[in-house]
């Protein structure tokens, strides 16, 4: 196996999806709760990496080896084990390494800081896992967006405020919330990502039996929920910038508002995976790095 099919497998190109909510957990601990543990910051960025790329490619093993013989030209030309020919077991043995470095990281941060974050990683794990395996695995379901955007834009940003504000006794439900709030441009970011594959893929999600929330909304319903989503996502920071969860400086990410619209406006006008999918990948690039900057600014700055 390549490095280029390595990444492709694991789908590199949307890791940005964990690195978004890790820096806003970074920022948020760091500004709003004045507490930073670089070392337990650095263990979870380690995991959380290794965890996404497992799960991703798990989610390319899945397809692969539950497509219905009406799918084998598919399986042949699309899927990228098929069209490279990869060892199902080498996949396997992969997922298990990646998993397993994750699972002893995870147990040790535990160990040092507390059970919610077991509680987290659990919950993460389980996610990751019946997200593409089991009898009706979650991205086949409807809720395949709302999980994706949960887990990775609200979750690791919970997971990274805990683990730099376990020790002071900062952690609370009232806290829960302020983040839950705060994640919001990285959840509605992330969910798009997801919306954005199935209505690409909803040809083939009908011939592989997939029955995704496009099935339900329709195409129609499912363009006009994506652009909602982004305009709930900045409504998230403007109002946590309000409730000073976040600097000022947040609201430098308005910025990136004519770059996004740009790219939405053609994503909505053709939904082909190969040519248009870019766009949700592109705009969700483009918000984790006006965040990551405009936020890191004021944070650093304390303003």
């Amino acid at each position: 196996m390549t490095v280029p099919i390595f990444l492709e497998l694991v789908e590199a190109k949307a890791k940005v999806a964990s690195i978004f909510p890790f820096c806003l957990g970074v920022y948020f601990s760091w500004y709003y709760t004045h507490q930073l543990n670089w070392g337990l910051s650095l263990m979870f960025f380690v995991a959380m990496l290794l965890f996404n790329m497992a799960v991703d490619a798990h989610d390319n093993y899945s397809d692969y080896k539950h497509a219905t013989a009406k799918a084998d030209e598919w399986k042949q030309k699309t899927n990228i084990i098929g069209v490279n020919h990869l060892s199902m077991t080498g996949i396997r043995n992969l997922i298990v390494s990646f998993v397993g470095v994750a699972t002893v990281i995870g147990i040790a941060m535990t160990v040092m800081t507390g059970w919610p974050l077991l509680l987290m990683g659990v919950f993460c794990f389980a996610v990751g896992y019946f997200y593409a395996a089991g009898p009706r695995p979650i991205s086949t379901t409807p809720f395949g967006e709302f999980f994706s955007g949960i887990t990775m834009g609200f979750v690791i940003m919970l997971i990274t405020v805990y683990l730099n504000t376990a020790s002071s006794g900062l952690f609370t439900f009232e806290l829960f919330w302020q983040v839950l709030l705060a994640s919001g441009i990285a959840v509605f970011a992330i969910s798009n990502i997801m919306l954005a594959n199935n209505l690409c893929d909803a040809d083939e999600d009908q011939l592989l039996n997939r029955k995704t929330l496009v099935y339900y909304l329709g195409k129609k319903g499912g363009l006009r929920l994506f652009v909602i989503n982004y305009v709930l996502g900045y409504g998230c920071l403007i109002l946590s910038v309000g409730l000073h969860y976040l600097p000022y400086t947040s609201l430098l990410v308005l910025l990136s508002l004519p770059l996004v619209i740009k790219n939405t406006r053609q994503f909505l006008a053709k939904q082909v995976k190969k040519e248009t999918f870019k766009f949700a990948v592109k705009n969700a690039m483009i918000l984790a790095v006006f965040c990551i900057v405009c936020i890191g600014v004021g944070t650093i700055a304390n303003w």
